[in-house]
């Protein structure tokens, strides 16, 4: 492992802070300890994190839930006790085979373990960080900004002048969607709690639909496409409230119970597809360096901004983990390190 000068580092040799689980299970499962700093592979760098944000793939992570996804996790507990992925911070050192960034770079992305103080991260998951990007705003794009480029734009092919409905609008992958999809011209219907009806329209919804008190495929509105994050609705109910030649897109694997979670319902979407008219689609979506790419010039430009509820410091992780499950956040919560 070595500097681009060529000078031997000495990444992997000390200790860090690290917010650790030894099982799976609520929040009540994290600690902070000191654990070595991990060595870096030939196609990976060495970060110094400043900042690393929360998603539910986490909070998944961290339950073990659905059972059916610890076949990555860990069969018995945690296949990598640290947690985290979305990062931002300096790149302290390079494997011999990176050739995008160099020490002292600022990047951001998606790493193994990065809610620590250090943490590795391939050369193909990251991006150099734009000077106007704070990181903890860089920290909240990684997860949530990818899955909804490819939600709207690869899966759902958004386009100028749909009315597009997205269910699960506050949230984190919800904030980028909303806006993502009035960059490209659409019309956004936000599907949300009432208590976060004046959140969405800050982000440039044009219509809210309060689930509680009204349900969005009863409205008589055909919509172009529906983008359900982490929703339960049927495949029914989606296929209801789209017009004949429509698109459902569905992220994640929200609800279902403990043994597959959604995967059930986003897999009975792709099978019945080839059949109906409307298309249904499903997306997991994988961050890779092109996607992160296509959003850098948007954030850029204004078009998309990340959304901060809020940060808390490394060591009160497990309490940024309880706020999450609450449901009360608003955009992303983000660690500082």
């Amino acid at each position: 492992m070595q500097e681009r000068s060529g000078r031997t580092t000495t990444a992997g040799t000390g200790t860090m802070r690290a917010v650790v689980q030894d099982a799976y299970g609520g929040s009540e499962v994290l600690h902070s300890r000191d654990v070595p700093v991990p060595g870096v592979a030939a196609d990976e760098v060495l970060i110094q994190v400043r900042a690393a944000g929360l998603d539910r793939g986490v909070w998944h992570t961290m339950t073990g839930l659905p059972y059916l996804g610890r076949l990555a996790f860990g069969l018995r507990g945690p296949r990598n006790p640290v947690l985290g992925m979305d990062v931002a911070g300096v790149v302290v050192a390079v494997g011999a085979r990176v050739s995008r960034f160099a020490v002292g770079d600022e990047v951001f992305g998606v790493g193994r373990g990065t809610f620590a103080e250090f943490a590795t991260a391939r050369e193909g998951g990251l991006v150099h960080k734009p000077a106007a990007l704070s990181f903890v705003q860089a920290a909240a794009v990684p997860v949530s900004g990818v899955t909804a480029v490819k939600a709207l734009h690869d899966a759902g092919r958004v386009g100028e002048g749909q009315h597009v409905a997205i269910l699960g609008a506050s949230g984190g992958v919800g904030s980028f969607a909303v806006q993502l999809a009035r960059a490209a011209g659409a019309q956004v219907t936000a599907v949300c709690s009432g208590a976060k009806a004046e959140y969405v329209r800050a982000l440039g919804a044009d219509q809210v639909i309060d689930y509680r008190v009204q349900d969005f495929a009863l409205g008589g509105a055909a919509f172009d496409l529906i983008l359900d994050i982490g929703g339960t609705p049927s495949v029914a109910r989606l296929r209801r409230a789209l017009s004949p030649n429509g698109t459902a897109v569905i992220v994640g694997g929200e609800g279902g119970g403990n043994l597959t979670g959604g995967l059930h319902r986003q897999l009975g979407a792709v099978a019945l597809s080839p059949f109906v008219h409307q298309r249904l689609a499903m997306v997991f979506a994988v961050v890779r360096a092109e996607a992160l790419e296509r959003l850098v010039p948007l954030i850029e430009g204004g078009s998309v901004v990340p959304s901060i509820d809020r940060t808390f410091p490394l060591a009160r992780a497990a309490e940024a983990m309880d706020y999450l499950e609450s449901g009360a956040v608003r955009g992303k919560v983000v660690l500082t390190v």
